[in-house]
């Protein structure tokens, strides 16, 4: 999911950034990217990064990086600094895709600094994650019928259907969902 340069989140945000780097230069390029992670984490509002090699011979070189919110990215993204680290690697590395992560996927990213060795996600397997979605899910849902049916009454299922979700989606973007992912990130993540 790619968004525009002005979207803004109140809420952390993850970059994930492709780029190319021919494998007889890999030692180069790996200094170049420490470099640019030791800058990047001086930023007010940086979270954690991480580059991530599918393997040794490949030439796709892939940074994540985590910010506090949509503001601090922006200072990074028009710093001085950063252009003139991003120069420093003309000629050593192709820079691709450029992606901006702040939905549902969110939850289930561990916001810490880490060096991956590994390209596996740490993404629960689906089933982990509609239980915890039904946890939260389901009794919201019973709770929002019960008291939303004598003021709704007589209503089309429609629109009482529509009221209940209107007024449950942000609790549970904001609310449950954090939540219960927090307590339950163990489970989710054993067995990855």
């Amino acid at each position: 999911m790619t968004e525009p340069q002005e979207a803004r989140t109140a809420g952390p945000i993850t970059v994930a950034v492709t780029r190319t780097v021919s494998p007889d230069r890999a030692r180069e390029a790996a200094a170049w990217a420490r470099s640019g992670q030791d800058l990047i984490s001086t930023y007010p509002g940086y979270l954690g990064s991480g580059w991530i090699r599918p393997d040794p011979t490949s030439g796709d070189w892939h940074m994540l990086f985590r910010f506090a919110d949509s503001a601090s990215l922006d200072v990074w993204e028009k710093s001085a600094e950063r252009a003139w680290w991003v120069s420093t690697g003309q000629g050593l590395v192709e820079h691709g895709n450029q992606e901006r992560r702040t939905g549902i996927e969110g939850w289930f990213d561990e916001p810490s600094a880490v060096e991956v060795i590994s390209a596996a996600p740490r993404t629960p397997p689906r089933w982990k994650q509609m239980v915890s979605i039904f946890i939260v899910f389901y009794p919201l849902s019973v709770l929002a019928n019960y008291l939303v049916a004598p003021l709704l009454g007589d209503w089309p299922v429609w629109a009482r259907v529509l009221v209940t979700v209107l007024a449950l989606t942000p609790v549970m973007t904001y609310l449950a969902l954090p939540f219960v992912t927090r307590a339950l990130r163990p489970w989710l993540l054993r067995g990855r």
